[in-house]
């Protein structure tokens, strides 16, 4: 499965590499604001990033660095990981470790990129996620987008100190018949 270079109006997504490897990048990873809902977060530091970013371009995986087209500023990534062939589903994760980037839309444009992708190029029948309830501003993006609720999983992770409920949702390939 090749990751592609994708182009929106406003957004380039390119595959990820050590090329992002930035005090940025790392800052990001280590702003309780950005890592607020994730499962790693905080303690971050080049070396680590490194070590991931090496993991991550020896593995045949659709996972993208999201650059602003016209000053080429990498404001976070996008990815959808794992990819089940046999089962015609993949797994749709994003970050937007800019925070100067937040509420301009760019989460929906680069998600609309790789949903597009992945439904008409890759042919595949559904895009699912898990979003904690909490993080309001991720869900309604994902109801914009057209995910649907399919379940809530009580108590399944600690944020912030706390248990939270997370929330599996869908979109289904609108090109399949069920």
């Amino acid at each position: 499965m090749l990751c592609p270079f994708l182009q929106s109006e406003r957004l380039s997504l390119e595959p990820l590499s050590l090329k992002f490897n930035t005090k940025e990048y790392v800052s990001w990873l280590n702003n309780p604001d950005v890592y607020r809902y994730m499962e790693t977060g905080g303690n971050y530091n080049s070396e680590m990033l490194t070590e991931y970013l090496q993991d991550v371009e020896k593995k045949d995986i659709l996972f993208w660095a999201i650059l602003i087209r016209s000053t080429n500023k990498h404001i976070g990534n996008i990815k959808i990981d794992p990819v089940n062939k046999r089962h015609g589903w993949g797994e749709y994760a994003i970050m937007i470790g800019d925070i100067h980037a937040w509420g301009q839309g760019y989460a929906f444009e680069a998600s609309n990129l790789v949903i597009d992708y992945c439904f008409n190029i890759l042919n595949i029948r559904k895009i699912t996620l898990g979003v904690v309830q909490d993080n309001e501003a991720a869900y309604n993006v994902y109801k914009k987008l057209g995910f649907t609720d399919e379940g809530l999983y009580l108590n399944h992770g600690v944020y912030e100190g706390k248990y939270c409920n997370m929330i599996r949702m869908a979109l289904f390939n609108p090109n399949y018949t069920y």
